[in-house]
């Protein structure tokens, strides 16, 4: 029947991967996973071909030259960008946390808007420096839209995720972000406590268009966010848990396990035809 599998890419000041790859294994979400250098992928482009789930974690690759993301972002396009398309037309999943988001979004991956079309690395936004001027790293209150169709996020309505960037400022080109809030691809928004969507600092942390944190693909299983849900799996993760009662689960297990339920419901269903 399988099991699902996710191929994580590392290497090149990815800085995140051990979290993530901890979150993805760890017990309720159970996926195999492919801890894969850039430059093994570069060399074996059918390491994708074996996965279900790619996986882009945090951190700051190639120190952030030229711009968070950017460096890797073109390597990724210009050297594995065909297997990636592929793996896109294969129905398979996409998560980018942080730089990983910045890399997706660099690369025309999100808001998706050219894929499919004889352009299928239009890209139509860009990440800026936060309007402080300054890195943030602070914990940050989330609204999921409740009219989403994002994999990840199914079943989920307010988080709590720490944020870690000096670039996180969501800039849309012209009719872009009217486009994107049509279809309900800004599936996650910077709110405040009571889950009101907020521009206000600090509660939006960079000044994002729209208090974007998070966008999907039009099909939902493209998704990336500038939060990190690998640093909360546990109740001792949250800053406050010495003075709550938390569960001991931390909220971000749920967006690794939504990803693996939904690849094993498939994957148990291949098996039946």
């Amino acid at each position: 029947m399988g099991k699902p599998k996710a191929l994580m890419l590392t290497g090149f000041g990815i800085n995140c991967d051990y979290e993530t790859g901890f979150a993805l294994s760890m017990e309720g979400v159970g996926m195999e996973v492919d801890a894969c250098h850039l430059n093994d992928l570069v060399e074996e482009p059918a390491r994708l071909d074996d996965a279900h789930l790619f996986v882009l974690p945090g951190g700051f690759s190639y120190g952030d030259h030229l711009g968070s993301g950017r460096v890797l972002a073109n390597r990724l396009k210009t050297r594995v960008g065909d297997s990636i398309l592929k793996f896109i037309g294969d129905g398979k999943l996409i998560l980018g946390i942080c730089n990983g988001f910045q890399v997706m979004v660099k690369m025309g991956l999100l808001p998706g808007t050219g894929i499919g079309s004889d352009n299928p690395w239009k890209q139509t936004a860009t990440l800026f420096r936060n309007d402080s001027s300054r890195f943030e790293d602070r914990w940050v209150h989330l609204k999921v839209n409740p009219n989403h169709s994002c994999i990840f996020l199914e079943g989920l309505d307010q988080l709590y995720f720490p944020i870690r960037h000096g670039e996180g400022k969501l800039i849309f080109d012209d009719g872009i972000l009217a486009e994107i809030e049509a279809n309900h691809q800004n599936v996650l928004v910077y709110a405040n406590a009571d889950g009101v969507p907020t521009s206000e600092y600090p509660l939006n942390p960079n000044g994002s268009q729209g208090n974007v944190a998070g966008l999907s693909d039009s099909t939902g299983r493209i998704f990336g966010l500038m939060p990190h849900p690998e640093a909360f799996l546990f109740r001792t993760n949250h800053p406050t848990w010495t003075r709550e009662n938390l569960p001991e689960e931390g909220q971000g297990v749920a967006i690794f396990r939504n990803a693996a339920n939904f690849i094993q419901k498939e994957l148990n269903q291949a098996a039946t035809v």
